[in-house]
């Protein structure tokens, strides 16, 4: 039987989970000028050691929420975390780019086991309601802490110690974890009846979803009507509608379709990628404004998110009551509108400010961001079979994914346009890149604007849960 009294490290290991793919996405921002000049990338190469991550992580989302229903969730969380720190041990080893680029696929790799895994383990080791609303609050609070760690620790490490020190931070982290998992998490899985796994639905999705994450990532470099990009997105396209074709017809399928009838899922799946969309550019749009404008150093730049972290910390403290005040619908609303005023106080922001001059904007959408967050997550585990909550969670999180990666496409687009300017924005000059970056909030607070409309529109009738 498991025992209760294990339950508060079983969420610290998956709240360290969190920590830690939150954290390796900031900290790998900071080392990429160390690593360029040491291995030798060229500015073009050097995105790869980013996309290689979304890439294998944006692939391989659905068959890890469907392999963690299917193999045990627990099984999956510790053979996760395991490539996750095997791909860190090999980034921090890497003596040329070839290297680095295929441990940061095997990162996203981990992660992308790693991600559903955690989420259905909070589903089945926390009770529905309000126990479960609190394990999501800190799981997602440790999100928060984890990118402005990484903002700060990618300064120190770098600056101190080396770029290398960047990717070693996680192997202990992760050796820990894989070592406690087996004693404090209770296994949960949905074995397969007839023995059949939908061999022809994993390939089609996996191949459909990194064509069509790999067209997002290179088309704002190479152009949106490239060959070299739309070829390989409407090959993405044409292998998720085989996936369509084959899941209606085999036995056990990769995807449930009768999934996308619960609506509070599928709401909760675009307004996890409007979420992304605009919170989820804060943090590169305003490391652009602490470093490149107000030439902050890296370690200047981290301290100065740290508020962000604080007031996050304080609305997930706050999620329960919100819940059980306004309902789920009420809560995501909330969060957007504070994610709406928050983006349009950092509009204000100009070539002579300072950290203080962000403070009332990031504390508010700090409280907006773990509304909507934690929420998000509660909204798409409500009414969902239990065995099926791999599969739920990879929804969620590829919404998340998908939606980051075309928000900051769109965002780049319309700035390139408003500005009537083909320069980078490494290359734009301080008025220009304030201005950029101040176009990127206005943005930000539109689509925060929709998903208020989005949340009262399609989770209207789930604004209640269980309140034991």
């Amino acid at each position: 039987m498991y025992l209760t009294k294990f339950k508060g490290l079983a969420l610290l290991l998956l709240a360290i989970s969190q920590f830690v793919l939150a954290l390796d996405y900031t900290i790998i921002f900071v080392a990429l000028p160390s690593i360029a000049t040491e291995l030798g990338f060229s500015p073009n190469h050097l995105q790869w050691v980013i996309s290689a991550y979304s890439l294998v992580f944006g692939g391989f989302l659905l068959i890890g929420g469907r392999l963690s229903d299917l193999i045990g969730r627990r099984r999956m969380f510790i053979v996760a975390m395991s490539l996750f720190g095997l791909g860190s041990l090999l980034g921090g080893f890497a003596d040329d780019q070839l290297l680095l680029i295929l441990a940061r696929g095997i990162q996203g790799l981990g992660g992308a086991l790693l991600s559903p895994a955690t989420l259905s383990l909070i589903m089945s080791n926390f009770e529905e309601g309000q126990e479960r609303n609190r394990a999501l609050g800190v799981w997602s609070a440790m999100g928060g802490v984890g990118m402005s760690a990484g903002l700060l620790f990618g300064g120190i490490l770098t600056n101190y110690i080396g770029w290398e020190a960047t990717f070693f931070v996680n192997v202990p982290i992760a050796l820990l974890v894989v070592m406690l998992s087996p004693f404090v998490l209770q296994e949960s899985k949905s074995p397969s009846k007839t023995r059949h796994y939908d061999v022809a639905g994993t390939i089609t999705v996996t191949l459909g979803m990194i064509l069509i994450v790999y067209y997002l990532i290179q088309s704002p470099v190479l152009g949106w009507l490239s060959p070299s990009t739309l070829f390989p997105g409407l090959i993405g396209i044409a292998a998720l509608l085989l996936f369509i074709r084959i899941e209606k017809r085999t036995q056990e399928p990769l995807l449930p379709f009768r999934l996308f009838r619960n609506h509070s899922l599928m709401g909760a799946a675009i307004l996890a990628a409007l979420f992304s969309a605009s919170f989820g550019t804060l943090y590169y749009f305003l490391t652009l404004y602490t470093q490149d404008v107000l030439h902050y150093s890296a370690i200047q730049s981290g301290l100065s998110f740290l508020p962000l972290t604080l007031s996050a910390l304080l609305g997930a403290r706050l999620i329960n009551k919100m819940v059980s005040a306004v309902g789920i619908a009420g809560t995501m609303a909330c969060g957007m509108a504070l994610g709406v005023l928050g983006f349009i106080l950092l509009t204000q922001l100009s070539t002579s400010g300072s950290a203080w001059s962000i403070l009332p904007g990031i504390l508010i959408l700090g409280i907006g961001q773990a509304f909507v967050f934690t929420t998000m997550y509660i909204a798409a585990s409500t009414g969902i079979n239990p065995q099926e909550q791999g599969v739920a969670s990879a929804i969620v999180t590829t919404g998340q994914q998908i939606g980051g990666s075309i928000g900051l496409a769109v965002i780049m687009a319309i700035i390139s346009t408003s500005l009537d300017t083909e320069a980078t924005m490494e290359s734009m000059s301080l008025n220009d890149l304030n201005g950029a970056i101040r176009v990127a909030f206005f943005i930000d607070a539109g689509i925060a604007l929709l998903g208020i409309l989005v949340a009262l529109v399609a989770l209207k009738q789930r604004t209640t849960l269980l309140q034991k």
